[in-house]
């Protein structure tokens, strides 16, 4: 072969090869754009899992970059010293922070990003007032069956409470939602908060069976979007448990140990995470940040004084939730002690486990025990008729 010969052979198969590299479809384009968007939304979540607070960007600004695909720097700014007030705090001063020393980070850094992320992620029993054909018992309910399908499916406490402040939050952003849609939309949260949780969380397919067929997996996907663009992506609140566990291994703990490491009595949790449960069924429950309603739990099992002291809380900032619970108290003890069960998928983690027993049979026993302590006085009929 002669050397143009093989220029012209070598060119036709340069040609031929060209003919196969097809260009990207249509479909295959949409499909990288959207890897590249869950991956953007993977990266966000593990910055706002992050030690870091970014707090110079503006929230609805930032999400619609990162709902387009976009990221933006954020400018960060030193952590606000000891002694500063933190807004919606009732006016109280941040005292220095009662966390141990970590070998791991800044314990008054910790502490104050801790409080302050609470003041960013605010909920209010109000937003019943939004949804007039909605009774503060459906809320109940669904909460109260939502535990029962983290029961099943072996689910962390941490993910029922997660799913708990997506609901409360999501139905404060709505208006007018009817009761029809209440399970679809907690089935979404629990959806949602499983995945920002667990190791492996169930399947979408297992959520749409757990309702029944009730709602198809297409439904719960619509519904997931719709709720994570009420919510602003903001899916890291510190809740009512993660406070409570903070508090009981901050009074557990030695003297040389850290907070990484469980070190407190796991039945005395998981008596604390029962009273805690029937207490976040109940609306009234909003009326008080989560830190203040673990901490009113832990009183009851610990001196208050102690308590006091490892919260940074007042006894007048405390006072008020326990009167509130003094009734869900009473309940809980006449039910006896809570049974520690054992997982064989999670031995060491049972205790984080969450389970299901009878609370709404509790909560209306909890309503007959206020009801007898405070009595709702009569009618103006009656008034007159008693004359």
């Amino acid at each position: 072969m002669s050397l143009h010969s093989g220029r012209l052979h070598k060119r036709s198969e340069n040609q031929s090869n060209r003919k196969r590299v097809q260009p990207l479809s249509k479909l295959h384009c949409e499909k990288v754009f959207t890897l590249i968007l869950y991956l953007d939304i993977f990266l966000l979540v593990l910055h706002r899992r992050s030690h870091k607070l970014a707090v110079n960007c503006s929230l609805p600004f930032q999400n619609q970059l990162v709902l387009e695909g976009i990221t933006r720097p954020c400018v960060l700014v030193d952590t606000p010293m000891k002694g500063v007030r933190i807004d919606g705090d009732g006016g109280s001063l941040v005292r220095p922070s009662p966390l141990p020393h970590l070998g791991w980070g800044s314990s008054d850094d910790v502490w104050v990003k801790m409080v302050s992320r609470e003041q960013s992620y605010r909920h209010s029993k109000s937003f019943m007032q939004k949804h007039p054909t909605l009774q503060p018992r459906m809320r109940s309910m669904l909460l109260d069956w939502l535990i029962e399908v983290s029961d099943e499916y072996t689910l962390h406490r941490q993910t029922f409470y997660l799913a708990q402040d997506y609901f409360d939050r999501f139905m404060s952003t709505q208006s007018d939602v009817e009761k029809s849609m209440l399970q679809l939309i907690g089935i979404t949260c629990l959806f949602v908060a499983s995945k920002m949780e667990e190791a492996c969380p169930p399947k979408l397919w297992q959520m749409a069976y757990i309702t029944a067929g009730t709602y198809y997996k297409e439904e719960i996907l619509k519904m997931e979007l719709i709720i994570l663009k009420a919510l602003r992506w903001n899916l890291c609140p510190e809740t009512a448990v993660s406070w409570l566990q903070l508090y009981f291994q901050m009074a557990s703990m030695s003297v040389d140990s850290d907070l990484l490491e469980p070190q407190f009595p796991q039945d005395a949790y998981i008596q604390m995470t029962r009273l805690l449960d029937l207490c976040i069924l109940s609306i009234n429950s909003l009326d008080f940040q989560y830190r203040v309603l673990a901490a009113s739990v832990l009183c009851h099992f610990l001196q208050q004084e102690a308590v006091e002291k490892l919260s940074g809380l007042s006894k007048d900032v405390l006072q008020p939730c326990l009167n509130w619970m003094a009734p869900f108290v009473e309940t809980v003890g006449r039910c006896g002690r809570a049974a520690t069960r054992d997982f064989a998928s999670v031995k060491d983690d049972g205790h984080n486990i969450q389970t299901h027993t009878d609370y709404m049979t509790m909560l209306d026993a909890c309503k007959n025990e206020a009801d007898s302590q405070f009595p709702t006085p009569p009618s103006s009929t009656e008034k007159t008729d008693a004359h």
